[in-house]
């Protein structure tokens, strides 16, 4: 025996109902993703800064950290040297898009000055403009929002 439903169908909105849990997942992927993504290179303890900064689409990161021996520098995720930076940062300024993005230093706490003066001359000499990635006074390096002194 078939059993038949003797109520006819009006589904209304129920079929949509999935469409919109689908449209505010993709929204909300869209929205936190960039919070998930890691910078590359090492992590570092940074120094304390008052000063905000905003965020860049087309960015370089520069990590100087301090090594057993010698000093350890990343580019992106890339160990380099001091020459081998030098090099790079050239062969960045001919790509065209890249040409227009700024370098964020980011340098450790038991990094010398000299050292971080070094690099920062560097970036300079390759015509790149230059910000100091900082942590915010007063927090603590679980939360780690870009910061910067002013150029």
């Amino acid at each position: 025996m078939k059993l038949e439903m003797s109520l006819e169908e009006r589904p209304g909105l129920l079929h949509l109902i999935p469409l919109f849990d689908l449209f505010a997942l993709v929204t909300m992927l869209l929205l936190l993703g960039p919070m998930f993504l890691s910078q590359g290179g090492i992590s570092v303890e940074v120094p304390s800064s008052r000063f905000q900064m905003q965020r860049y689409g087309d960015s370089i990161v520069v990590t100087v950290g301090p090594g057993d021996e010698a000093v350890l520098i990343y580019l992106g995720r890339r160990a380099v040297t001091i020459e081998e930076l030098t090099k790079e940062l050239e062969a960045l300024k001919m790509d065209e898009r890249m040409a227009r993005a700024i370098v964020l230093l980011k340098t450790d706490k038991r990094t010398s000055v000299g050292m971080e003066r070094k690099v920062s001359e560097i970036i300079l000499g390759a015509g790149f403009r230059l910000a100091l990635v900082g942590e915010p006074e007063g927090s603590d390096q679980s939360t780690k929002p870009v910061e910067s002194l002013p150029e």
